[in-house]
């Protein structure tokens, strides 16, 4: 947490009329990069599980599909680092657009991790660093969903108020329409929980049992969550809807450097794909697993014995 949310507490005393708008987390050019990201990476995604059935080989498309996955998750994990840090000044609907976003994060990864396991497989290096990457980007989820489940209860997830004072103050208690939105973040929280630990299984797992049912049913999962949250993102923001609280400007709206920053990392993965279809760049092609072994970089046969550390050789 930063040390200007620990030395300003949250005013749970007094509900401005109107909240500061904030384009570092809700801006357009914020929510049109995570939104393009997961469309891309799950159509990638897609047509990299599909070309797989057909036996075909795509290397342009899973490194385009990597780029972008990595940049997601790690986007994930800084934006809600940042609504966390903030939470003294953030109010309910910036924080659930974050949580949103998570999500956005948590679809796109999963359904690279559908596309490109073989590939993660291979190097328990890249396995585990995935795997820690899933670990913290849902316990920020979890620890959101939370704050958010809190605001739903007390009443105050369109009031604005810091998002820090649903532990600091009475409220006024939940609407009798709030049941479905509180029953639907208990859902997703407990959804995010269920989803990692059989990401986890997906991952590590030695067996290729229902593997084609399990990508694909995956797959149509994770769209299905993408979407719900990129809907809820263009109703409730003020880029693209209408907010649930009063907003004194419109700054979310406009387009600053950090917007147009957002949405030039894009373009960043596709410089690679130019430079390996120009032969710049040498990607070794993906190995069948009929040809070779998973888990070979963990246990790696040496004069009788077995590497088990990368250092060593």
């Amino acid at each position: 947490m930063s040390t200007m949310s620990l030395t300003r507490p949250a005013s749970c005393t007094f509900a401005p009329e109107a909240t500061a708008s904030d384009a570092g987390v809700a801006g357009t050019g914020i929510l049109l990069s995570f939104m393009i990201t997961a469309a891309f990476s799950i159509i990638l995604s897609a047509s990299v599980i599909f070309a797989e059935f057909r036996g075909k080989q795509s290397i342009i498309r899973r490194k385009l599909l990597n780029s972008y996955s990595d940049s997601q998750i790690l986007q994930g994990i800084g934006i809600q680092s940042v609504g966390l840090a903030k939470m003294n000044s953030l109010v309910p609907y910036h924080f659930f657009l974050i949580w949103m976003l998570s999500l956005l994060s948590m679809a796109t990864h999963n359904a690279t991790l559908l596309a490109l396991v073989c590939d993660y497989r291979r190097d328990w290096v890249i396995r585990w660093l995935r795997q820690l990457l899933m670990f913290v980007n849902l316990a920020l989820s979890c620890v959101s969903g939370i704050f958010v489940l809190q605001a739903v209860s007390m009443g105050l997830d369109d009031q604005t108020l810091p998002i820090a004072c649903v532990w600091h103050t009475e409220g006024r208690g939940a609407p009798s329409t709030a049941g479905l939105s509180y029953a639907g973040t208990i859902a997703v929280i407990a959804g995010n929980c269920a989803i990692f630990g059989l990401a986890t299984w997906y991952l590590h797992s030695r067996t290729q049992r229902f593997y084609k049912a399990v990508q694909v049913v995956g797959l149509l999962l994770m769209t299905a969550i993408a979407l719900g949250a990129a809907i809820r993102v263009i109703l409730l923001s003020q880029a693209f809807g209408n907010p649930s609280v009063q907003l004194s400007d419109q700054g979310e709206r406009e387009w600053s450097f950090g917007q147009l920053l957002s949405m030039l990392v894009l373009i960043f993965p596709l410089i690679s794909v130019v430079e390996i279809t120009r032969g710049e760049i040498k990607v070794a092609p993906p190995v069948d697993d009929d040809r070779q072994p998973l888990y070979d970089g963990e246990l790696q046969s040496i004069g009788g014995g077995f590497q088990t550390n990368m250092f060593k050789k």
